[in-house]
């Protein structure tokens, strides 16, 4: 941030003829300056997110917090902070709904991790490792239900009716993945549309909600919502992806989730769709549950048929299209912080790419 206030571009990712740089042009390690710029918002979030504690029943406050306390990068709040931007003024009623899509995403992962059966998340023991599946199911509901209790507190309907849908929809989408856990009969539309629900819709309502509540033009609010969709969309294909290229120790989760739960995400379908017939019918049974998965194997196949490029090229397919909806609406003083994030995603999704 710099002595006016402003918060400085993340990443400088266009040449001097205006185009956008290359890959190999974007800084990897732009994702912490972007979020330091809104470490006073953070801070705040932080603030109020502990305070909250005090509203659990003494019995699982430990619980509660120890779910804060994994919260990660928080880039859904940092959506509604940069959506609803106006200065480096943070303001309450922008911290409060940060507060509220932070615990229903809190919640989806805690839920998340149950049904992966994860061990890992953000370098510590997930909440159903630390408490178990059966406490921690709980624990994600408990979460779901103060989230909606600080979104009745907003003086209108509005925020509150915005919220339960996306839960609504959030919920949704991961019920269709799970159905679909150990199926192969899931076609690229049916991706695109479970992602759409259980990430992409979060990161929608992120941008509604601070661009509403700061009182931006609704062509803008709504402009921010569809870029919201689109980088959702991007981010989940993103993650999909370092469930395959990431490394444990970087990210702080656990590998090959998605392989071992039998979830088809685009790096799989991307393979399957890539490998011989021999190849192809004996991921099908890893994916199915009938043979153990082989996740040496498929990273190794992975490189061989290039899957790192593809996923990476759909990854880029949606940040086009999240900016094309933010150029379109004009100029605000949300626009080039957004557009910042664009560019740090794609120096974490280059970060990822296999070398040698």
């Amino acid at each position: 941030m710099n002595s006016a206030g402003r918060i400085e571009p993340a990443l400088d990712a266009r040449d001097d003829a205006g185009d956008r740089a290359g890959p190999a042009q974007i800084r990897p390690h732009a994702f912490g300056a972007m979020f330091s710029a809104l470490a006073p918002h953070m801070g705040e979030l932080d603030r109020f997110l502990h305070g909250q504690l005090t509203a659990f029943e003494p019995e699982i406050r430990a619980m509660a917090d120890y779910c804060i306390d994994t919260s990660g990068k928080r880039i859904r709040p940092a959506l509604v902070f940069l959506s609803g931007w106006h200065g480096e003024e943070v303001h309450s009623e922008l911290v409060r709904v940060a507060a509220v899509v932070e615990l229903v995403h809190l919640a989806t992962l805690v839920h998340d991790d149950i049904m992966d059966e994860a061990d890992v998340r953000r370098s510590r023991r997930t909440a159903a490792r630390e408490y178990g599946p059966t406490a921690a199911v709980l624990l994600g509901d408990a979460l779901f239900a103060h989230a909606l209790h600080l979104a009745t507190q907003f003086p209108t309907t509005e925020i509150c009716a915005a919220v339960s849908e996306s839960t609504r929809r959030v919920c949704a989408g991961e019920i269709v993945q799970t159905l679909r856990r150990g199926s192969t009969n899931i076609s690229r539309a049916d991706y695109q549309r479970i992602v759409e629900l259980k990430t992409a819709e979060l990161f929608r309502v992120s941008c509604f909600l601070g661009g509403r509540l700061a009182g931006f033009p609704l062509e803008f609010v709504d402009a921010a919502s569809r870029f919201g969709r689109h980088l959702g969309i991007a981010y989940q294909i993103y993650d999909d992806l370092v469930d395959f290229f990431g490394q444990e120790s970087r990210i702080g989760k656990t590998l090959g989730t998605d392989l071992a739960s039998g979830k088809l995400t685009l790096p799989l379908l991307t393979l399957l769709e890539r490998l011989p017939a021999a190849e192809a019918t004996a991921l099908v049974a890893e994916v199915t549950g009938a043979h153990p998965p082989q996740l040496a194997l498929r990273l190794r196949q992975m490189r061989e048929f290039d899957v790192f490029a593809a996923v990476a090229g759909a990854v880029q397919e949606e940040i086009a299209l999240a900016e094309q909806e933010l150029h379109r609406a004009g100029e605000h003083p949300p626009t080039p912080h957004l557009l910042g994030l664009c560019s740090v995603l794609e120096a974490q999704v280059l970060s990822l790419r296999p070398t040698g």
